[in-house]
């Protein structure tokens, strides 16, 4: 069975190019913006105008206790995105695995854009990797927003100086104007995110501008209302196609916010399933307290350990991969027609069939849901890496003989 919206997929380039009979099924279009999503089932968000607009939020029930609660979201995104079954090759005995389509970090800028805009900000500053996704759906949306973005991207020491190129993210984000200031991974990891952000918004607030600071990958206890209210987004799902329901829920995890609403939604609703995270940078720990220290925000009461388990799945280092790890990536379009990018979903599915191969008595026979979190224009940067695994090519073979058809092949 299909879970799916009442409505046909609208536009999005963070959401993987699946299956060409899928694709059909959901009339999906992929759009070069980066703004994650697909129609709406309620008729009210199917409204011209609706998109864009300010609307009041209010929590699920289920988490009507927690602190923090947005008073506002704008709408980003067009959710709910679908969810259907992947087949992936040599899984354990009875071990269904489904994908659901995320639009993963407009999710969380549903909310904190909001807030710069109840601040009375005129422009946002965030940061991250020189492909961050995060940095470029923030640019999107600010532009949408009327709000000028300002980008600390961290690139290597022999780049930091050099013109950053128009590969993937950035030619997206350069096209839109955003400001980009480059710092040196050194740089970045001696001085910190959280100051350097604070250094620009200090040069900023001196030019008479009013900075909103976004944090990396908007993983704040605000921007985890985003995953809190993707839960509700998957209960209701669930709920309507009545006969599938999920034991464990698959993540890449690169900045905390997602796996963190994602667990504290599942404990806290009917969902109830186990959620895994796989890291593509730093360590498990780390992570199991920085959630820790965004449920605290919210003042959940819960322990990160109860709610979630963190797996290293970092190989390499952030960003870097293996030729075994990008040959996965092309085995699984080639095999599914699901494309993952190299830097959070391709690691964290490749993470999850190895365990899966290492421990199936854990798997075995359980229904899983795998979040794909998007960031396809990341593969761009793995162009010289991966063009040997590319499929081939060949100039069309024609015969001299052949015809010409009157109304065809002529040049406009």
């Amino acid at each position: 069975m299909l879970l799916r919206p009442a409505l046909p997929v609208a536009f999005s380039s963070t959401l993987p190019l699946f299956s060409h009979l899928a694709a059909v099924r959901r009339r999906c279009s992929i759009a070069a913006t980066g703004m994650a999503g697909v129609s709406a089932a309620s008729p009210a968000a199917a409204q011209i105008g609706s998109f864009l607009s300010k609307k009041p939020y209010a929590p699920p029930s289920w988490a009507s206790h927690l602190a923090l609660a947005p008073s506002h979201t704008f709408s980003l995104g067009h959710f709910p995105t679908p969810i259907h079954k992947w087949n992936l090759p040599n899984l354990p005995e009875g071990t269904e695995v489904w994908i659901k389509l995320s639009g993963n970090k407009v999710r969380k800028l549903e909310f904190l854009l909001a807030d710069a805009v109840a601040q009375g900000a005129d422009c946002v500053i965030t940061v991250g990797g020189i492909q961050s996704n995060h940095c470029r759906a923030t640019a999107v949306a600010a532009k949408y927003l009327n709000l000028d973005c300002y980008l600390i991207l961290r690139t290597s020491k022999l780049l930091v100086d050099q013109d950053p190129g128009l590969v993937g993210n950035l030619l997206v984000e350069r096209l839109l104007g955003a400001h980009i200031d480059l710092v040196s991974k050194e740089e970045y990891g001696k001085i910190g995110s959280v100051a350097l952000a604070d250094l620009l918004k200090k040069r900023l607030l001196e030019e008479g501008r009013k900075p909103y600071v976004i944090p990396v990958g908007g993983s704040n206890s605000l921007g985890t209302w985003g995953y809190i209210e993707a839960v509700r987004e998957l209960e209701q799902q669930i709920q309507l196609s009545g006969d599938v329901q999920f034991d464990d829920i698959v993540v890449a995890c690169g900045s905390g916010g997602t796996i963190a609403g994602l667990a504290l939604g599942s404990k806290l609703s009917s969902l109830m399933a186990k959620v895994h995270a796989f890291s593509v940078c730093d360590d498990p720990e780390y992570f199991y307290d920085y959630v820790q220290g965004l449920i605290d925000g919210l003042q959940s009461g819960l322990d990160s350990h109860d709610i979630v388990s963190i797996q290293n799945a970092k190989g390499l280092g952030y960003a870097m991969n293996t030729a075994e790890e990008l040959k996965f990536v092309k085995d699984i379009a080639t095999a599914t027609g699901i494309v993952l990018d190299p830097v959070y979903s391709g690691k964290g599915a490749y993470a999850m069939l190895k365990d899966m191969a290492d421990n199936p008595s854990k798997w075995k026979g359980r229904k899983v849901l795998f979040v794909h979190t998007g960031g396809l224009l990341g593969l761009y940067d793995k162009v010289d890496q991966m063009s040997s695994l590319a499929g081939s090519w060949r100039r069309m073979d024609l015969e001299e003989s052949v015809p010409r058809k009157d109304g065809t092949g002529k040049m406009f």
